[in-house]
């Protein structure tokens, strides 16, 4: 047994759960607390990753679902997943920095994939990562998703996705099939 899928409950968040959601993504990539984890954000980014009005406009969005994951009743990750036609959008993934690097993003992302898949019945799963996140765009591929070399310029100068550390900031399309 996958001892990293034991005990998880996955459901839909709802607008109770704004503020643990909002504390577990900022945990997870912003401030020295997102250090304890490996996906930190810090050395690039300073500021805010999300805040209530993001999170709850993920829950209310239509064609839209923030995956919740509790463990023992408490909020331990997340991740957004929108349908967007063709293909689902994935975002918003976030793991408590205490629990990361046990197998639980592995496990969260395939539940991910199929609720797209069956919600849906989308065929391919897009996200976009920061392009100098070589270690993040890594453990994405070898989850068997794809760099496209599709870029979109950073919002800088819009402080709602942080403030940025460096002047080499983008997205790229990271793309895979869904079985």
């Amino acid at each position: 047994m996958d001892t990293a899928a034991t005990g998880l409950t996955f459901r839909d968040a709802v607008d109770a759960d704004v503020d643990a959601l909002v504390a577990l993504i900022e945990s997870a990539y912003r401030g020295d607390s997102s250090r304890t984890g490996w996906t930190t954000e810090a050395d690039i980014l300073e500021g805010r990753r999300t805040d209530t009005e993001g999170v709850l406009a993920v829950i209310k969005a239509p064609d839209s679902r923030l995956l919740t994951v509790e463990r023992g009743g408490a909020v331990i990750a997340c991740c957004q997943l929108e349908h967007r036609g063709a293909y689902a959008y994935f975002g918003m993934f976030a793991v408590s920095p205490q629990l990361q690097g046990a197998g639980l993003g592995k496990v969260i992302i395939a539940e991910a994939e199929r609720a797209a898949r069956e919600t849906w019945g989308v065929r391919e799963m897009h996200m976009t990562v920061i392009s100098v996140r070589e270690d993040l765009i890594a453990w994405y591929e070898r989850r068997g998703y794809r760099r496209t070399g599709r870029m979109t310029p950073f919002p800088y100068g819009d402080e709602r996705f942080g403030v940025p550390q460096r002047a080499d900031l983008q997205f790229e399309l990271l793309v895979k099939e869904l079985a």
